[in-house]
């Protein structure tokens, strides 16, 4: 079976196999020469110095440091680093001392003398080593980024075009002008409230381009608008109930996200309903959560996957604008109801 070695152990043998040949250069060239007590030191240096700055490793991460803020990430930093230095330090010269490996031009001084000037030299290593590990994992995270901003750039740009196409799809204008036309000499002021209602629609949908976040409140007026264009298409077979807590109306969510989520619901939900049914929002804080709900009758008959356009979109965009911190599920429940749930933090943007 072939052995296959990650980027961060490949790194860690070169790095200190370049260690090791500056090491050897030096002793070379200024020290007492390469012999066979030098290269026992040589094995002691490199046998501890890769643990060592796996332990750090392992330190930064598990601890999450690589997230925090300069302010709060860099005494916690340096204290590992002086600890592990000076254990280094004194682990390294002790197995020196036991099997007489020490260099005779510091073999005279006190052995607490010698561990605080390798510990100086020791802890400029480290502090290089954690310098390019916290190097490449900031070009890896900016890298990282661009590419999420381009996907949500372009997700965005496809939603846009997508959605317009929906909205000005001829089969959803001719049913809201049929709707309104009629209503032209019944009830004349309905009638300017749809054209208004449909206009507020379309003009909504091509200004997400430049959006990656809306206040609900924005949101909510445009599915508001939606809905009530739709009711006049389904007359009684459609109800609707919102149950907003105006403490949310501020948050920041995915634009055109709701307006997605309510039309799968009339569109797969109550038009399918012989008698028609219900849409239900709610928007809430539930354990330091923004919870969006949409709830609607009809069934998933068992297909919760992201088939659709308009699911696959939402849980991309939550994906890509919130990362673990958003969850999105749909789900059927009790009394012939279908489940959408959005979950995604309070505070703005979090990756």
């Amino acid at each position: 079976m072939q052995l296959k070695l990650s980027k961060y152990w490949l790194c860690q043998i070169c790095g200190w196999g370049g260690v090791a040949l500056i090491n050897i250069f030096l002793e070379y060239t200024y020290g007492e020469g390469v012999s066979w007590k030098f290269f026992g030191r040589l094995v002691i240096v490199l046998g501890l110095g890769i643990p060592i700055t796996h332990i750090i490793r392992n330190i930064i991460v598990s601890r999450n440091w690589l997230t925090l803020p300069f302010d709060k990430m860099v005494l916690r930093l340096f204290l590992t680093l002086v600890a592990g230095s000076f254990i280094y330090s004194f682990c390294t010269l002790s197995l020196f001392e036991i099997l007489n490996l020490s260099e005779v031009t510091h073999s005279r001084r006190p052995f607490f003398d010698r561990v605080i000037i390798r510990f100086f030299d020791s802890i400029i290593i480290l502090m290089v080593w954690v310098l390019l590990y916290y190097m490449y994992h900031y070009f890896q995270k900016n890298k990282k980024q661009e590419v999420d901003t381009f996907r949500l750039q372009s997700l965005v740009k496809e939603l846009e075009l997508k959605t317009i196409k929906s909205h000005i799809n001829p089969h959803f204008i001719f049913n809201s002008l049929n709707s309104i036309r009629a209503l032209v000499d019944e009830n004349p002021e309905r009638a300017r409230r749809a054209i208004t209602e449909l206009s507020n629609i379309l003009r909504s949908s091509m200004q997400t381009e430049k959006m990656e976040t809306v206040p609900l409140e924005q949101e909510l007026s445009i599915v508001k608008d939606y809905l009530a264009l739709e009711q006049m298409r389904f007359e009684e077979r459609l109800r609707v109930n919102f149950t907003i807590d105006e403490d949310t109306l501020n948050q920041p969510i995915p634009p055109m996200m709701l307006q997605t989520l309510a039309e799968n619901a009339i569109k797969h939900g109550v038009s399918k309903q012989m008698d028609g049914g219900i849409v239900t929002i709610i928007s809430d804080f539930v354990d330091d959560h923004h919870e969006i709900i949409i709830r609607n009758s009809g069934v998933l008959n068992g297909h919760a996957e992201y088939k659709g356009f308009g699911l696959q979109s939402t849980h991309d965009r939550l994906n890509l604008l919130f990362g673990t911190k958003a969850v999105f599920t749909i789900k059927d429940i009790p009394g012939n109801m279908v489940e959408a749930k959005v979950i995604m933090p309070i505070s703005g943007i979090t990756r």
